[in-house]
């Protein structure tokens, strides 16, 4: 291997694009989330509909797990770990996989396959158990060939799928939650992580409500990424969103789409705006994610419910 190979080598990425074409994937949509400390997680749609007939490309060793949902059944995928092959492998629609990074896995599949890879590193898991004042976790208990049925795994992948086809309505601190909660269940499920006893707490203080809340209405597009909310009111990410559930009932994505539907509510009572304009005004990409999200929580479409608080 050349010196400007392995360079290269080195700069990928493992997650996005530079992941998707390790596998012969025409693209790759991923979203990343930073709202642990000093842990970037990842998750990259890997879909492959011409498979190129060989090894999946090795990627550079790292302390960090790759966990690979499938959303269809693949029998007689060929595995290998430290250049040591594992035989035939099988996974099942709605199962996961989990890999790690530390031993070069390659992958040779020969017919179509659809996954969602979450890229966790150990730093994660790490901030997971600090933050539960727990033992940090050596390893994940798994085995690479094993398909495994978590209902949380795969609620939690198909929650997050829309982030990546179609990424402009999925706002930043919906990925942040979502990610967050996936590396403390790896911890708990397969880390074999105990709490330690804690004593009960409350939610947030009065001012941190204030300080949460002004920071979400100031941009209802959810831009705002839920770690510079929790370091504003003096918390790390994990115990903020749990304290902001404790005392509003809803994690923040949710509050965040609640303020949201309220604002078009009073707008929709102003017969000068467009449907368009509210829907932008109160942060929706376009008038069809307004529409979604409304009917979500009201039960009727915009234009609908417009037409009958005005009779």
């Amino acid at each position: 291997m050349t010196a400007a190979s392995t360079s290269l080598q080195k700069s990928r990425r493992p997650y996005g694009e530079e992941l998707a074409e390790g596998y012969g994937a025409e693209r790759g949509p991923f979203v990343v989330s930073r709202s642990l400390p000093q842990a970037e997680l990842a998750v990259t749609e890997i879909k492959v509909v011409r498979p190129f007939g060989s090894p999946s490309t090795p990627r550079p060793r790292q302390d960090a797990y790759m966990i690979v949902h499938h959303f269809q059944d693949l029998a007689g995928m060929e595995y290998w770990e430290d250049g040591r092959s594992f035989g035939a492998c099988n996974a099942r629609a709605g199962g996961a996989t989990i890999h790690d990074l530390r031993r070069e896995p390659v992958v040779l599949v020969d017919r179509p396959f659809h996954t969602l890879q979450w890229f966790v590193p150990h730093t994660a898991l790490n901030v997971v158990a600090d933050e539960a004042n727990a033992p940090y976790i050596d390893d994940l208990r798994h085995d690479p060939c094993v398909c495994v049925l978590d209902d949380v795994i795969s609620h939690m992948s198909t929650a997050l799928l829309p982030a990546l086809t179609a990424s402009e309505q999925v706002n930043r601190i919906f990925v942040d939650y979502v990610t967050m909660a996936f590396a403390a269940h790896l911890a708990h499920a397969y880390g074999g992580m105990q709490a330690a006893p804690r004593p009960h707490k409350g939610g947030l203080a009065p001012w941190q409500q204030r300080q949460a809340r002004e920071m979400l209405l100031a941009n209802l597009t959810g831009e705002t990424p839920l770690a510079a909310i929790a370091a504003a009111c003096g918390l790390s990410s994990s115990h903020f969103a749990r304290a902001f559930r404790r005392s509003t009932g809803l994690p923040p994505h949710a509050w965040l789409n609640k303020a949201r539907v309220e604002r078009a509510m009073m707008l929709l009572r102003q017969r000068g705006l467009s449907l368009s304009e509210i829907a932008l005004e109160c942060g929706f990409v376009d008038q069809s994610h307004f529409t979604r999200i409304f009917m979500r929580r009201v039960g009727f479409t915009p234009g609908i419910w417009r037409r009958m608080v005005s009779n």
